[in-house]
């Protein structure tokens, strides 16, 4: 039976049951077949719902305590993060020995492949069905199609991104014809991909994700396809569209609708301690959300030590430091002026608690302070607060970037990134930082643009998809700390002492799914299985 349910996630192949099981609303599940028309709004909305807790959505807040969120597996790639449970969570030691194969980590592969498909499944259906749904309104069936159209575009961007070419499917299955489907080329699925969230941003409302209900908007939608067009216009694909990432991320800055997270007085209201806390700010343009009583994540059992489990004042049983920066990342970040290096900020090394009438101070190596939830720690167990996916800080960033890719190192660009590194670096004066990005070089420029997307993003976990794009590997000293030297990450000797080959740029298509269609074709250089 199980082969014969991953099969159909395989291809999209699904029964579909329409669960209400997004708490977003608190109407009762239901399920729907195939075979049972839209017939009511409630089957349109239920089947729209469902894409909110689906495929790549999940990947960033699903997971353990032992190896986390689907989504760090590239930090892993990258060798720049490491796992206290690597030994047995041998996604992260394949990953940074460079020794994956279709076959050692098809289990996880699996789980992108599936999961992905099996949202762009419901998609699909949703946005057929949607469409010949009685009773509803011009303005509800933009809302609803253009949010599935949003969701299958972000599942086909995680596919794309992690495996290249894929299987492009557009129209649910109703039988078992044609099911063997082979792979679409990169530049055909990134196509319709632009095409699903233009078509998107035209519908959906003009609103910021947090004060529509944590639901999809036009912002939202405008994030992602700012993101798309900027990787499309690196490898693989390199297809130029760094004028309309610009145009996509100025159209979002423009609207007034968002706006960066401003510092308190003091360390512990600093604007990352707000967005460790928060969940409702308008910084945020779309996040996976989260809630104790409903569907909540592990995170916060990941923001400390494996050894933090023993002290007895946690309410897990079990913690791990299962996505470490290793110190060749963090070199990255200057530690005096970047108030995101500072103790209890991003990264925290040390806990102080009383037990038994002591006060004991531990001392840990970084760990992600981030993700620490003071309620989940010690109070209920269970990891309440929202997975940011897309921040204002970092449509800042791909603007300053697209812009200076398209137009040169504009005073628009150097305003950007600046605002960026300007809340980090709270006691510089802006003139100062604006000064010293407005003489670099368009080069120059840029590689600053990479260096402050590594230290604002590395819980957004971008890191690999951005050696991806560019091709370049990021190789810092901790003698120079706050920069980065970017060299061709083909040839590059990660901090494992492992070379990086063309081939590790995208992951394998498991051993499985390769037995399951016989139309898929193996990624270059991981034709044999050892």
């Amino acid at each position: 039976m199980k082969n014969i349910i991953q099969t159909l996630a395989l291809i999209g192949i699904l029964f579909i049951g329409f669960s209400c099981e997004d708490f977003l609303t608190e109407s009762p599940k239901s399920d729907l077949s195939w075979n049972t028309n839209f017939t009511t709004p409630t089957h349109a909305y239920n089947a729209v719902n469902i894409l909110y807790r689906n495929g790549a959505p999940t990947f960033y807040g699903n997971g353990g305590v032992y190896i986390g969120p689907t989504a760090t597996y590239g930090g892993f790639m990258s060798g720049l993060f490491d796992n206290e449970y690597k030994g047995q969570e041998v996604i992260a030691d394949y990953s940074q020995k460079l020794s994956i194969t279709p076959v050692n980590i098809a289990n996880q592969m699996d789980g992108i492949w599936d999961g992905c498909y099996t949202a762009i499944s419901r998609a699909n259906t949703a946005i057929q069905g949607i469409a010949v749904t009685p009773d509803l309104t011009e303005e509800e069936i933009n809302t609803l199609s253009g949010t599935a159209q949003f969701f299958r575009a972000f599942n086909y961007f995680y596919l794309v991104k992690t495996f290249g070419d894929v299987p492009l499917i557009l129209d649910p299955y109703t039988s078992l014809e044609n099911i063997y489907l082979p792979r679409t080329s990169a530049t055909e699925v990134y196509a319709q991909i632009v095409e699903d969230l233009v078509s998107a941003v035209s519908k959906l409302p003009n609103k910021a994700f947090t004060q529509n209900g944590h639901r999809i908007t036009k912002t939202a939608a405008q994030a992602l396809l700012a993101d798309v067009y900027l990787t499309m216009s690196g490898f693989p694909v390199q297809s130029n569209h760094y004028a309309d990432a610009a145009t996509t991320a100025r159209s979002i800055i423009n609207s007034g609708l968002h706006r960066l997270i401003e510092n308190g007085s003091t360390p512990e209201s600093s604007a990352y301690n707000k967005i460790r806390t928060t969940d409702n700010d308008v910084e945020y343009l779309y996040t996976y959300e989260a809630e104790t009583s409903i569907s909540w994540n592990s995170l916060p059992q990941i923001s400390m030590p494996n050894k933090a489990a023993t002290w007895g004042i946690f309410k897990y049983s079990i913690t791990n430091n299962a996505y470490r920066p290793v110190k060749e990342y963090l070199n990255v970040y200057d530690s005096v002026p970047d108030l995101r290096m500072h103790e209890r900020q991003f990264f925290h090394t040390k806990y102080t608690y009383t037990k038994d009438g002591k006060t004991i101070t531990e001392t840990f190596p970084q760990s992600p302070y981030f993700w620490f939830n003071e309620d989940a720690m010690l109070v209920s167990g269970r990891g309440g607060s929202d997975v940011k996916i897309y921040r204002y800080a970092e449509v800042l960033l791909i603007a300053a970037e697209a812009i200076a890719q398209s137009e040169g190192v504009t005073t628009e660009a150097v305003k950007y990134l600046t605002d960026v590194r300007a809340r980090a670096y709270h006691t510089t004066p802006r003139a100062i930082i604006e000064a010293s990005l407005s003489k670099l070089s368009k080069e120059d420029f840029i590689e600053e643009v990479w260096i402050e997307r590594m230290r604002e993003m590395p819980f957004e976990m971008r890191i690999w998809s951005d050696i991806q794009r560019t091709r370049k590997y990021p190789v810092t000293n901790a003698g120079n700390k706050g920069t980065a030297n970017f060299v061709n990450v083909i040839g590059a000797v990660n901090p494992w002492g492992q070379t990086f080959q063309e081939k590790h740029l995208l992951y394998p298509l498991s051993n499985n799914e390769m037995q399951r269609n016989p139309e898929l074709v193996q990624n270059p250089g991981y034709e044999t299985l050892d």
